[in-house]
């Protein structure tokens, strides 16, 4: 690939150092995903400038005007605070007409609303937890038909944001407290989902039209006290003293035959198709000791940081990190909004 000038767009906040030379780990986890990609694409030969954005979009405006970029690498997963508002992004660099990384603006919107997708998975007969939505300002009501336990989290937020052990809850009392929490924490409508206990597997893939499905991935607890269950809490995906002491990875699966796993890359394929997604992204499923399959959700524009799920999936099919970087370009340098291709 020729040399490109590379508009990199990510939260104001999240702008990284040239070095990695005097911070903390727990500093670097927080921009961790921008200085890879960032520097990758450099180490490259590409022209990188990175943006902070927040709420003004003519921040982007202005830098596409003055530095003519071939295309805007897309890392933002919010916009003035707000995550259902990063598929504007996406919608602005289109009538910009600017090709940029990652997931279309449907895609965007269909993913982030889990009840919204589900809506659409159940009636392709894709199995997925029933479930409630709970708006900010309403009185929690359960319906007859969801068993306890339930699994509580924010109905638009992602990266385990709001997920602790709490969020399995036993009983409708204990569902209130946690809907209040995170009412007020979030600030964000709530969706509870019967819990599914079992193996939770991860479908990375890549493409437009053509989709590929990479390794098929298995969150695994070695150490984990037999009483706690094994669900992505925010400590679980991010605190990285925490992963080392319960023994946390995200490996290739194991134990699965070679039909199992592609019945799950063909899941994953279709309801990427569904949702209508495009770029990357990663489908995140659990399977239960009976073989039942539950859809939990799909993630547009996953964590792409060298060592996450999508460069653990790539790598297992001999992609390296490098090269999946310029695949994603590619994949948004070929983009047509109008054709959606």
């Amino acid at each position: 690939m020729k040399p490109l000038r590379i508009l990199v767009l990510m939260h104001v906040d999240l702008v990284p150092p040239a070095s990695l030379k005097g911070y903390s780990d727990k500093q670097i986890g927080e921009w961790k995903t921008e200085y890879d990609v960032v520097s990758t694409l450099r180490e490259m030969g590409h022209e990188v400038q990175p943006l902070g954005l927040y709420d003004d979009m003519g921040v982007i405006r202005r830098a596409i005007e003055e530095w003519k970029p071939d295309l805007a690498f897309n890392l933002l997963e919010e916009f003035h605070g707000n995550s259902l508002f990063d598929h504007h992004v996406a919608s602005y660099l289109e009538l910009m007409q600017v090709p940029y990384t990652g997931c279309n603006p449907r895609g965007l919107m269909l993913a982030h609303d889990k009840a919204l997708a589900k809506k659409i998975l159940s009636f392709h007969r894709i199995r997925t937890p029933n479930f409630v939505v709970f708006p900010r300002g309403r009185r929690v009501h359960v319906p007859k038909r969801l068993r306890f336990p339930l699994f509580v989290k924010s109905l638009v937020e992602e990266g385990s944001y709001g997920i602790a052990q709490a969020s399995i809850v036993p009983t409708e009392e204990k569902l209130r407290e946690r809907v209040d929490f995170l009412h007020n924490r979030l600030d964000t409508p709530v969706i509870a989902e019967e819990y599914i206990e079992g193996r939770e597997f991860y479908m990375a893939l890549i493409g437009n039209v053509r989709v590929e499905a990479l390794s098929v991935l298995e969150l695994v607890f070695e150490n984990l006290p037999e009483d706690v269950p094994r669900i992505a809490t925010r400590k679980v995906k991010w605190d990285w003293q925490y992963q080392k002491q319960y023994g946390i990875d995200v490996k290739p699966a194991r134990d699965l035959s070679a039909a199992e796993q592609d019945t799950l890359r063909k899941l994953g394929k279709r309801m990427y198709r569904l949702l209508d997604m495009s770029g990357y992204a990663r489908i995140d499923v659990r399977v239960t000791a009976a073989g039942e399959i539950y859809v939990l959700e799909a993630n547009a524009n996953p964590d792409i940081s060298f060592g996450g799920e999508m460069c653990i999936a790539a790598e297992a099919v001999g992609i390296k990190y490098p090269a999946l970087l310029e695949r994603i370009l590619r994949l948004g340098l070929s983009y047509d909004p109008l054709m959606r291709r």
